[in-house]
């Protein structure tokens, strides 16, 4: 394999150019070229596919840089759906034309499902992105846990239907972490610690609202910020248990701080807060307003009269704030876990790809022995036997519902992949460049600019 293509597809994560980069650096060492192409599968259904040559003279463009957060190709949420032969046409086309030999494509759910059709024509492969952390499987037999019958009564994706194993070992995990989702918890765990002093220097209960979808892993990493309660969509919301456990916080401490996954779920499995459409041709589901949502459920269940008795002053609507880390959570310098293991995931795939798999996804696992390592896997196995791919969730065994923290096996996931998350690179970069002088005299210099002039089009 002489020349291989490379996309992001989805929404940004920190480290997109980190993966980009890893393959890159590999496909040098073997004398392969790369052609990224521009803004996803939207370019390969462009008629001009606009690419951009990464590695010409076998030396990696200066422009890529694995500390850079996004993607320097540009992404989008346009898919190729396996029943659209003309897209799926179209693409073959295109790839044809470049001269392009294998497809090495980032992303999550939303990107398998867009490859697989163009795996029939040339051979893909995919490196894991997602700050969600919900690609992947507990153990290898839960998407045949799966029934139709059982997708309907529960009316995907809204409810989570509870696994039948109380139990997961670490080591069955397959694609044990994302690239990007260290890097959310990171900004999270922070963002959780400036808000608590606010709420504990005016007596006041802050809910903090977290992404994650209907996964909860960005909830249940946020246990680093040390937040006194954690609401993950896994575990639908009983209004009671959560009163008696704010009342008796708020009697102790004068102050609460509640972590909200943005897909947690009431006791009916309705979503807390706003449900719509999102632009994404998948037709996934934007969440909105779960933290608001359960300002108003705590306002009725605890009452005016309560803060006035215990505040001295003040109703239960100023008692009570909100507050999104929103796409902060997405954005930014990937710290070390991330752009380390972003970076082996793209070399990884491109090893795969250079040996003719296909359909299948690098992936990281781990183990006592070994750690976190690299795999592969096959993407059809995240398939149900309906041929869908559900987003993985933290299994049950993971939270303790009467404390809403991460249990014991929780809590021993997250330090696998925390305990040396943060590089000194990391400290020495806040000490530099934050503050750095040059800031307040130029504006800042967009990699789009340089990356426009590389841009290459098809000719017709």
């Amino acid at each position: 394999m002489k020349r291989i293509g490379i996309l992001t597809a989805g929404g940004d994560t920190p480290a997109l150019n980190a993966t980009i980069y890893g393959a890159v650096q590999r496909a040098n060492r073997l004398g392969v070229e790369v052609f990224g192409i521009v803004r996803g599968f939207a370019g390969l259904l462009d008629s001009r596919v606009p690419h951009i040559f990464l590695n010409p003279l076998n030396s990696t463009i200066p422009e890529l840089d694995p500390y850079l957060g996004g993607t320097i190709l540009g992404a989008s949420r346009q898919y190729i759906h396996s029943d659209r032969q003309d897209e799926i046409k179209e693409a073959a086309k295109s790839v044809k034309s470049l001269g392009i030999e294998g497809l090495l494509c980032i992303g999550g759910d939303g990107t398998i499902n867009g490859m697989q059709p163009v795996s029939e024509h040339i051979p893909c492969v995919l490196a894991p992105k997602t700050i969600d952390n919900d690609l992947g499987l507990n153990y290898l037999d839960e998407p045949n846990e799966w029934s139709l019958q059982e997708q309907e009564e529960i009316q995907e994706p809204f409810c989570w239907r509870r696994s039948s194993r109380e139990n997961v070992e670490l080591e069955e995990i397959i694609n044990y972490a994302t690239p990007g989702f260290a890097t959310a918890v990171f900004v999270v765990a922070q963002s959780i610690q400036r808000i608590r002093t606010t709420a504990e220097s005016h007596r006041r209960i802050a809910i903090v609202e977290v992404m994650g979808r209907q996964s909860g892993y960005i909830a249940l990493g946020s246990a680093y910020g040390q937040p006194d309660i954690i609401l993950i969509p896994e575990v639908p919301l009983d209004v009671d248990a959560l009163k008696r456990r704010v009342v008796q916080l708020f009697e102790l401490q004068e102050h609460v701080v509640i972590v909200i996954g943005e897909g947690v779920m009431d006791m009916e499995c309705r979503p807390l807060g706003a449900v719509s459409e999102s632009a994404d041709p998948e037709g996934n589901i934007v969440f909105r307003g779960a933290a608001l949502a359960l300002k108003d459920i705590l306002m009725a269940e605890m009452g005016d009269e309560y803060f006035c008795n215990r505040r001295g002053h003040g109703s239960a609507k100023s008692a009570i704030f909100t507050r999104k880390v929103g796409h902060s959570q997405r954005g930014g310098r990937p710290i070390l876990f991330d752009r380390f293991h972003a970076a082996q995931l793209g070399g990884h795939a491109l090893e795969l790809l250079v040996s003719h798999q296909n359909n299948y996804l690098a992936t990281l696992q781990w183990s006592r022995e070994k750690g976190i390592y690299l795999d592969s896997f096959p993407a059809n196995k995240l398939r149900d036997r309906n041929n869908v791919i559900h987003p993985r969730r933290v299994h049950h065994a993971f939270f303790d519902e009467k404390l809403f923290q991460p249990s014991k096996l929780g809590r021993q996931y997250l330090k696998t992949i925390f305990d040396s998350a943060i590089g000194a690179e990391d400290l020495e970069h806040i000490h530099t460049d934050l503050f750095n002088s040059s800031h307040l005299d130029t504006r800042y210099q967009s990699v789009n600019i340089d990356m426009r002039k590389r841009i290459q089009y098809l000719e017709h």
